[in-house]
């Protein structure tokens, strides 16, 4: 699952958290159907931020709050599909999961994004992209990697005119 076969992807400098926004932005156009996300960086490179712009730009009316503490949030966007976005840095093992009920991740209308992955091996859902942010001086880097037939078209339709590569 986490050493998931790499389709095809690209990559973006992210200036600031404006630029995270229109790459976060551009995915939502480039959505179609369900998302399995998952988010890789270390502590303050940005998961949190772009997952928030995501559900933004889906149209998610209510406050986006970091499931840091909670590690689950659930949400409808404007279409009413349900949004998922999990925080699993405290996670110490995926067995931990259970009590959460992720079935409900099963769903493959859903927009699901999950940050430190890694740490839920075996108990998510197989991921259809991956977004890797790293720093990159005074900003980020971003890879945005497909892992799906379904990951590949939505990287292929991605268009971030303002984003350099």
């Amino acid at each position: 699952m986490m050493n998931a076969e790499i389709i095809a992807q690209r990559g973006w400098k992210l200036p600031d958290e404006a630029a995270t926004a229109a790459l976060a932005d551009g995915l939502a156009v480039a959505l179609d159907g369900g998302l399995v996300l998952y988010l890789h960086g270390p502590l303050g490179a940005g998961k949190t931020s772009f997952a928030r712009a995501l559900l933004t730009s889906l149209g998610v009316g209510e406050r986006i709050k970091s499931p840091t503490y909670t590690l689950l949030e659930g949400y409808r966007t404007a279409s009413a599909k349900p949004a998922w976005h999990l925080d699993l840095y405290r996670i110490a093992d995926p067995a931990e999961l259970e009590w959460l009920g992720l079935d409900a991740l099963e769903d493959r209308s859903a927009v699901i994004l999950v940050e430190w992955a890694e740490r839920g091996s075996g108990a998510l859902p197989a991921a259809d992209m991956e977004l890797h942010l790293d720093y990159a001086g005074h900003g980020r880097k971003a890879l945005l990697r497909a892992c799906s037939v379904h990951g590949s078209h939505m990287l292929e339709r991605l268009d971030v005119p303002a984003l350099q590569a």
